[in-house]
């Protein structure tokens, strides 16, 4: 029986699934990439979030819901997003129920895109303001259809994000992990209609791990979300279960997150995840951070700077270089946001790791044990590691803090 698959165009799912639909009844973990344009980060046989986004929305049947930060055409309507947009206000018009769910505070620097999806036949918007609740944000990156697959990762509903960004994410076929960020959805949709959120009895947990397969081929998944103060179920929370997934390492442990900073807004250490890095790397596991040059910022490069001497740590910056066509602001970055150790268990979510993104702000994850995904990331973050835009930090530079927006 076909468990798992990750391939350049999922033709030997999709050809099982004709096969014999009663029979595949596993789910299928799917890792799905962007690129920015001009560069060497392409995977041959990962693909294109957007060709993944419009294929889900063109296959959905009765219903989607999109949880996102935010979402932006690029004006003229010419780029990757375009298609999906369309798409969307296809499914809606064919009576496919579809649910679009953003951040209420960023609503007011890209309203446009959002705004149409709103007024679209079959599509219905709403604007979830975390700031009285929790301080944060709705940062949330992730789809459902149909009430089985889940699609989430770093992307935002962003034309950059699909042109001019790293991002990576995963593709699910699963009820029991839609069902749970289904609760996340609802949880948060009937907040931002102005109605109380159901109260926090879920047993979604009692589900997971979920285990895929038998032998060497076996995996198991793990929805988990944040913040804390928002968690139907609060055994997901995400937090804990990377702390958990850090102190169980033996050999490595490799994070690539666009940034890295253990100090809140008020200058409060958030010590969770950088101290279960530094036992790591205390009991001789081998730990690399990869991260953005965005970090060179005065406030973030500090940090990574105090990691770099210790032993068995090794911190490096990215740099993309600039598109053909010029400067094209807040892109030209590395967005992805995942762990793998050892090279057998890994997490893909949507958090930066500061503390806001767990404590404060709505994001979304996905943990996977045993299988190929894991040792998929794990050569995936070494070819980037090892890659043309990467170098290591120098605890003694002065860093300039990149370009980013206008």
């Amino acid at each position: 029986m076909i468990g798992f698959f990750t391939g350049s165009h999922g033709v030997l799912a999709q050809f099982a699934l004709a096969l014999a639909p009663a029979l595949f009844q596993q789910p299928v973990v799917e890792l799905v990439e962007s690129w920015p344009s001009g560069t060497t980060l392409d995977h041959a046989d990962l693909r294109d979030a957007s060709a993944v986004w419009l294929e889900a929305i063109d296959g959905a049947t009765s219903s989607i819901e999109l949880a996102h930060f935010y979402a932006s055409e690029k004006p003229g309507g010419a780029g990757k997003l375009e298609p999906v947009l369309a798409a969307l206000e296809r499914a809606g018009a064919r009576g496919v129920r579809v649910r679009g769910l953003f951040d209420a505070q960023f609503h007011k620097t890209y309203p446009e895109t959002i705004d149409r999806l709103g007024r679209s036949k079959g599509i219905e918007t709403r604007l979830l303001d975390l700031k009285p609740e929790t301080g944060g944000v709705l940062h949330a990156k992730y789809f459902l259809v149909d009430g089985r697959r889940t699609y989430l990762g770093s992307q935002n509903l962003d034309w950059r994000s699909l042109e001019h960004i790293q991002e990576l994410g995963v593709w699910i076929d699963s009820a029991p992990v839609a069902s749970a960020f289904r609760e996340v959805f609802e949880s948060d949709w009937a907040a931002a209609g102005g109605t109380a959120r159901p109260s926090r009895d879920s047993k979604a947990a009692d589900q997971f791990p979920l285990c895929i397969g038998e032998g060497t081929s076996a995996f198991a998944l793990t929805p988990v979300y944040s913040p804390a103060a928002l968690a139907p179920d609060l055994r997901l929370w995400d937090l804990p279960r990377l702390v958990a997934q850090i102190d169980a390492a033996r050999q490595t442990v490799r994070l690539q997150v666009m940034t890295y900073k253990m100090t809140g807004r008020g200058g409060e250490y958030f010590e969770e995840l950088e101290s279960a890095l530094r036992r790591a790397a205390a009991r001789g596991v081998k730990v690399q951070l990869l991260c953005a040059d965005w970090c060179q910022r005065k406030g973030t490069i500090d940090g990574l700077q105090a990691l770099e001497p210790l032993a068995n740590v090794e911190v490096k910056l990215v740099t993309i270089p600039q598109a053909a066509e010029g400067f094209v602001p807040f892109a030209r970055v590395v967005h992805a946001k995942y762990l793998v150790t050892d090279g057998r268990a890994a997490w893909v979510g949507t958090s930066n790791w500061e503390k806001d993104y767990f404590h404060s702000s709505r994001n979304v994850g996905l943990m996977i044990e045993g299988g190929d995904v894991p040792q998929r990331l794990d050569t995936f973050f070494l070819e980037g590691w090892n890659g043309p835009y990467a170098k290591s930090v120098d605890p003694c530079a002065t860093y300039v803090a990149p370009r980013i927006g206008d």
